[in-house]
């Protein structure tokens, strides 16, 4: 299999783990209330431990590799800024759809910066390619969730949508791979952009949200993400 293949196929299963993901969120409500409260919430949580995974063992270790320390540090915080400005504009226009923001504006930097990952032949590959798929199922079951909630869209259109964007997945990555394999500061910085991009996005909105008052059950979600990230950087990556 030709690497411009394997890149396909990576960006094809992150991508798909959207859809798959709110497929899951439209089966009939769990019952009783509380209980979904609950499922709810804690994969709210376990998404969130597995972005928080996904930046310190691929994300900025790879980006610092790639630059300079404080160019990479600026890079952080320029996307954390940037990130918080898009979260004003989609507060000032959208309304609050911060599950849908977050997997979209996390998943693109991050699957452009898997496709240059690919063309510099690093080991990392694989296990970014299952960390983005990975934080994008529970994602995309809250995305939808929280679209639902609000009465806006009938299942059927809203499946078209996540369809739609499960395809940024491998135009994104064969992107990279195509248009940043000579451009590794550029890939640095759009890692390093990405992870702290997904850092403010932690605090400022899923975080909080994820929390649920008298219950432990998604605090230990979070704890079971970030783990369910370190088994995959021990076995996929290597460490």
């Amino acid at each position: 299999m030709t690497d411009l293949v394997l890149a396909l196929c990576y960006g094809a299963f992150a991508g798909l783990m959207i859809p798959l993901g709110g497929y899951l969120a439209s089966i009939e409500r769990i019952q009783p209330r509380w209980l979904e409260q609950e499922v709810r919430h804690s994969v709210m949580a376990f998404g969130g431990g597995i972005l928080i995974s996904a930046v310190g063992f691929v994300l900025v270790p790879e980006g610092l590799a790639l630059l300079p320390l404080w160019v990479g540090v600026a890079a952080f915080f320029l996307g954390g800024g940037l990130f918080a400005l898009a979260e004003r504009l989609r507060r000032s226009r959208a309304g609050q759809n911060a599950q849908f923001l977050a997997m979209l504006t996390d998943f693109v930097p991050e699957a452009i910066s898997l496709g240059a990952i690919m063309a510099s032949r690093s080991s990392e590959a694989a296990l970014l390619a299952l960390l983005i798929g990975a934080q994008n199922l529970p994602e995309a079951f809250n995305a939808w969730r929280e679209l639902k909630d609000r009465g806006h869209h009938g299942r059927r259109h809203m499946m078209r949508v996540f369809f739609g964007l499960a395809a940024i997945g491998p135009v994104a990555v064969v992107s990279g791979y195509l248009f940043l394999s000579n451009l590794p500061a550029v890939t640095g910085a759009l890692m390093m952009a990405a992870a702290g991009g997904i850092l403010y996005l932690m605090f400022q909105d899923i975080a909080v949200k994820a929390h649920l008052k008298n219950r432990q059950a998604p605090s230990l979600a979070a704890l079971s993400g970030f783990a369910f990230g370190m088994i995959c950087n021990a076995v996929v990556g290597g460490g």
